[in-house]
């Protein structure tokens, strides 16, 4: 992704980033009703993403472990309780949204 220098984003105190990151962590686990499906075809990402980026910025674990973080329990364990079958049109706009994607990265 793209990082600009000027950007406020980058003054934050790595503890303040961190705590906001850990909230919105904490606000998906509650909101098991937002798909990830639905978050890939609104914002481009979801909370196996969320997995790949903490790996990505150096947490080191294996993919299944940083899942885990993210979703509080087994990744497999969570779409069996909460992922309900994707609809065409979710597919659809899921794709449509991850072509936006590719500019930011």
């Amino acid at each position: 992704m793209d990082t600009n220098a000027s950007d406020p984003l980058d003054s934050l105190p790595d503890a303040v980033a961190a705590q906001a990151f850990r909230r919105l962590v904490r606000h998906l686990r509650h909101r098991h009703d937002a798909q990830n499906l639905e978050l890939m075809g609104l914002a481009g990402f979801c909370r196996n993403c969320l997995a790949d980026w903490i790996n990505e910025s150096g947490a080191g674990f294996d993919k299944a472990t940083a899942r885990e973080v993210i979703h509080g329990l087994p990744a497999a364990d969570w779409k069996e309780r909460y992922q309900t079958e994707a609809t065409p049109e979710q597919l659809a706009r899921m794709a449509e949204s991850m072509k936006r994607n590719a500019a930011a990265e």
